[in-house]
């Protein structure tokens, strides 16, 4: 999937999703600081707040002022479900699409080493 044309902010919000999701932050932990997040990613600490602003409206994180932000309770469930609810409706048309042009099934996948 190409994301090049999707805001910087959206694709770091994408890169804290997939964290949550493989387990690299549960819940209860803390996420790093705006400033720390900024430099390891190369990018602006305003817009990284604003990727982490996202994720409080959207209840996934909660934030102790003084202290830092946190992986919200149920975070992880609430992202898997949008993401497969994402993925149902639009990345797997496409998919499935491109697998009935090439007369492709899923057992071929399966069956494929690559």
């Amino acid at each position: 999937m190409n994301n090049s044309s999707k805001p910087v902010y959206l694709k770091l919000r994408d890169i804290i999703s997939e964290s949550i999701l493989d387990g690299d932050y549960n819940e209860g932990d803390m996420l790093p600081s705006v400033r720390v997040f900024a430099a390891e990613q190369g990018a602006n600490p305003l817009t990284v707040a604003k990727a982490y602003q996202g994720f409080q409206e959207d209840g996934l994180v909660t934030v102790k002022r003084g202290v830092g932000m946190f992986v919200a309770a149920g975070a992880k469930n609430r992202l898997r479900l949008a993401q497969r609810e994402d993925f149902i409706k639009n990345i797997w048309p496409p998919v499935e699409r491109q697998m009935k042009r090439l007369d492709l099934s899923i057992d071929d996948l399966l069956k494929s080493d690559a």
